[in-house]
């Protein structure tokens, strides 16, 4: 969880202003204000997950997402044994974190759906 200790000193880290900041992240100036402060008019203040999210990804260099698959690692953690690791414990498309049983992909389920026939038609 973010604390408003944590959202100023990331902030500060990047380099960023107040103002920079209320862009990039799509908030009105006023709202980061109250993420550092902690509260609004004698009340808590929450830094949504969303928030801090969009924090990691800008800490990341990313402003913009396409949607695209990322990278398994983040470039700097990769190691030779952490590779092994990973491929002997692949998954296949489809699988679920801790499902161990092998699912269908949605390519796989859509072939298996019931067809109509076509030999009925005319």
């Amino acid at each position: 969880m973010m604390t408003p200790q944590t959202f100023k000193e990331w902030r500060k880290a990047l380099g960023f202003k107040q103002k920079e900041v209320a862009e990039k992240l799509g908030l009105k100036k006023r709202v980061i204000q109250y993420y550092e402060k902690g509260h609004r008019d004698g009340k808590a203040v929450e830094i949504p997950k969303s928030i801090e999210l969009a924090c990691l990804a800008l800490a990341l260099g990313y402003e913009h997402y396409d949607a695209a698959v990322l990278p398994d690692k983040v470039a700097g953690e990769d190691t030779a044994a952490d590779d092994e690791t990973a491929a002997s414990q692949a998954k296949q498309p489809g699988d679920r974190p801790g499902d161990d049983s092998t699912a269908a992909s949605p390519s796989d389920r859509e072939s298996t759906a019931k067809m109509p026939d076509e030999t009925t038609a005319s």
